[in-house]
């Protein structure tokens, strides 16, 4: 009797289990039919993308007897490219741009409470998604603390509208390494910051253990905070975690079977990062050859945020205008040194460092300036993304087993990337999120 007392939570879970599974075989069949498809690596024509649920079961030809059947039917003609949903690999969701009118950096962490801030980075997430991107690396909550937690949530249980996300939560930086900066001393201490200050390896170690216990999926670390031209006319950046603290880090999340996303300009900073062992560089304006060919050797993934580098420059004459004049001077020749090299390159822009009311397609034509074909472009914000967050063969492809996130745009953008600015059609995991131009029957 007592074996038969045990035996029934098993009898118990096994059933829940297997109705589960039965509901998800008996989910109506939607088949997406594209007269041209990029799937993540090529492009194929004539083909039907069956989904049942939020996952797609197969791609097939258009003549298969489930794709001519199917309850739900969404046709793209030949003006239409049909492909996964795109990954962007460097978003700020809780920032909304430094417009001085809007009190500037300082002003998203001073003048707007966590609430109104969450309303906003919630119009983010529904901007994102609307152009194309149903997965984004959120890289880090500019004092927000763990808000892109919570919003993640919120996707993942249909509370409000957006991309699947991957947090890096706080951020990490030392003392005089990361805003708000600049008050009088004497109130210096008490202010909130835009990311966590750590001094030590100790700290540095107990901060990645905090932010991987709140939920982080990545960790984000500033390696280099302000820079500037120094007499010579060239570009410094200061450094700021020690070898010591960034190992720390990286240990720490490794051990948990994460990664680490270092934002590092040049120099000494960057150098740390790759000595440190970071999984990638985040902007990287000034490689040099030696720093690429560690990237290539220690597989190290280069998002390199091009065109937020080529606006919002201040004026000419003075230090700043001269710094962002040759940030973007050093930014174009390091991304085409590295992609010669044969670094991964993954597709990201900092959006929440520019508006969010901005195109985030921008990036692709800056891309294409400096010498990335348009199918490598394509694959820099599909499959290579995804196979840097883990998810290969989930997610940035349209293949059989991946979660059922398909785009359409309005033209080839293995021809002309800006195309990929037309988005007419959103599917996110199985759920039509945009429909224009697509003929559903």
């Amino acid at each position: 009797m007592r074996n038969a007392r045990l035996l029934l939570p098993v009898l118990v879970l096994a059933a829940s289990l297997a109705a589960a599974q039965a509901s998800v075989d008996v989910a109506p069949l939607t088949a997406v039919t594209a007269a041209n498809l990029f799937d993540g690596r090529q492009v194929t024509h004539d083909r039907a993308i069956l989904i049942r649920g939020n996952k797609i079961v197969a791609v097939t030809g258009l003549d298969n007897p489930d794709a001519k059947n199917a309850p739900t039917r969404i046709a793209f003609g030949p003006d239409v490219m049909v492909m996964p949903g795109m990954i962007e690999s460097h978003t700020h969701i809780f920032l909304q741009g430094e417009d001085p009118a809007e009190g500037g950096y300082d002003g998203n962490i001073l003048f707007g409470g966590i609430s109104f801030r969450a309303a906003r980075a919630t119009m983010a997430l529904r901007r994102a998604l609307d152009q194309g991107f149903t997965t984004i690396r959120d890289v880090e909550t500019e004092g927000a603390g763990y808000g892109d937690v919570g919003l993640k949530r919120a996707v993942e249980k249909g509370y409000i509208p957006g991309p699947r996300i991957f947090a890096s939560t706080r951020a990490i930086s030392t003392t005089g390494g990361y805003p708000l900066e600049g008050y009088a001393p004497e109130i210096q201490p008490d202010l909130p910051k835009g990311a966590q200050i750590i001094d030590g390896p100790i700290e540095a170690r107990k901060a990645a253990r905090e932010q991987l216990d709140n939920g982080a999926d990545w960790i984000k670390v500033y390696m280099t905070h302000r820079s500037w031209l120094d007499r010579n006319g060239n570009l410094f950046s200061q450094p700021t975690l020690t070898l010591d603290e960034i190992k720390a880090i990286v240990d720490e999340a490794h051990a948990w079977g994460k990664k680490v996303a270092c934002h590092a300009y040049n120099g000494v900073g960057l150098q740390r990062a790759l000595d440190g062992g970071c999984d990638s560089i985040e902007h990287g304006l000034e490689l040099t050859d030696a720093n690429i060919a560690q990237m290539v050797r220690q597989k190290t993934w280069y998002c390199a945020t091009l065109s937020v580098y080529y606006g919002g420059w201040a004026a000419e004459n003075t230090p700043q205008g001269q710094r962002d004049r040759k940030r973007a001077a050093l930014h174009g020749p390091s991304f085409q040194k590295a992609l010669k090299a044969g670094v991964k390159i993954v597709f990201g822009t900092d959006v929440g460092g520019f508006p969010w009311s901005e195109p985030i397609a921008q990036e692709f034509p800056r891309m294409i300036e400096f010498g990335m074909s348009p199918a490598d472009a394509l694959v820099s914000a599909t499959s290579l993304p995804a196979e840097m967050l883990g998810m290969d063969g989930l997610i940035g492809v349209v293949a059989p087993g991946a979660y059922a996130d398909v785009i359409a745009v309005g033209g080839d953008p293995t021809r002309d990337v800006k195309v990929l600015g037309d988005v007419r059609f959103v599917l996110k995991d199985g759920k039509v999120w945009r429909s224009e131009k697509a003929a559903a029957k």
